[in-house]
């Protein structure tokens, strides 16, 4: 029989199929041979087991067992582990919030150690400053309020949210404390309260420079950010802080030599985002979002300016004295 041309297309497949079969052949050895060595590890891990009370069966039926038990070891293993370290029990798991987080405290980033590198900067780089500030008042001319809200991510929803009643009823039972309490009086405490809503901004990121706006975008070391407006798609669902508010913000911040900027939370169609000011301006107050500008938002590991955050908590401490 004469032998194929190399122009055959039947000798070239059949030698193709031929090449293909002798690799997938190795190929298989290979897995078995390194599933042998795992069986191996695992029965000479279950050898100090008893397994006399198993009834007889077939080679692959024991090695499931062999599978299965290994993995109860495993996880018999992360929970004495939790019980050890932290004292949780699996029942605990029913009623538990556990998150996985990034291991390690915040530390000094850059060259120069200007900025800083941690976890969850959205939002307790907004909230550290407001507490302080607050705390350092020591005889505040009016009545001032740092008030800590959850579920921001969520919708601002249930107990801890600001869509809550808590803000209203404790402004009602302070009231009531001071005999001077009624529906009417409430309702204009809260419509003549004015607000920072304090959370971060996007700060301008060099590698993504498309999403942003780069003269209306957040920069490091520019200080404390104001947002007249948030929302997606421009203004949608966000508060827009009235002109009047917005100057009256930059008369306090210049007359207590506090360096800020402006900004929005990139194009409109790229950027946005949403805070809890809305909710508060739902209540009449005259309300403007406020923070410190963050590099990787939402990420692991998100990264600020000390300057920033230094401008922040003394932009605060100037709105708590002077609005």
């Amino acid at each position: 029989m004469p032998r194929c041309k190399s122009s055959d297309f039947r000798c070239r497949l059949h030698g193709w199929v031929r090449v293909q079969y002798t690799k997938t052949r190795k190929r298989n050895e290979r897995n078995e041979n390194v599933n042998t060595t795992i069986d191996a590890e695992i029965k000479a891990k279950i050898d100090a087991m008893d397994t006399s009370s198993l009834p007889p069966v077939q080679e692959p039926e024991r090695q499931y067992y062999f599978l299965k038990k290994a993995k109860e070891l495993v996880q018999a293993n992360v929970l004495k582990i939790l019980k050890d370290a932290y004292g949780v029990e699996e029942e605990d798991f029913l009623s538990a919030e556990i998150e996985i987080v990034p291991a390690g405290p915040a530390r000094d980033y850059g060259f120069d150690r200007s900025m800083i590198m941690g976890y969850g900067h959205d939002d307790r780089v907004c909230a550290y400053p407001s507490f302080s500030a607050i705390v350092e008042m020591e005889k505040p001319e009016r009545t001032s309020v740092c008030l800590l809200v959850d579920k921001e991510e969520i919708g601002s929803v249930g107990a801890t949210g600001m869509e809550s009643r808590f803000f209203e009823n404790m402004t009602a039972e302070v009231m009531n404390a001071c005999g001077d309490y009624n529906e009417l009086k409430l309702r204009r405490a809260l419509q003549n309260s004015k607000v920072l809503s304090s959370d971060v901004s996007a700060a301008f990121d060099p590698n993504y420079p498309g999403v942003m706006e780069k003269k209306n975008a957040a920069y490091f070391g520019r200080g404390l950010v104001f947002n007249k407006y948030t929302g997606s798609r421009g203004k949608s669902g966000s508060n827009d802080a009235g002109a009047e508010y917005v100057a009256e913000i930059r008369r306090i911040m210049d007359d207590n030599q506090v360096y800020f900027q402006t900004a929005e939370l990139g194009k409109v169609d790229q950027g946005g985002g949403g805070t809890i000011a809305y909710i508060l301006g739902n209540y009449n107050m005259q309300v403007i979002d406020s923070g410190v500008a963050v590099l990787n938002m939402h990420a692991p590991w998100e990264i600020i300016s000390k300057a920033d955050l230094y401008e922040a908590k003394c932009g605060y401490k100037a709105f708590l004295k002077d609005a």
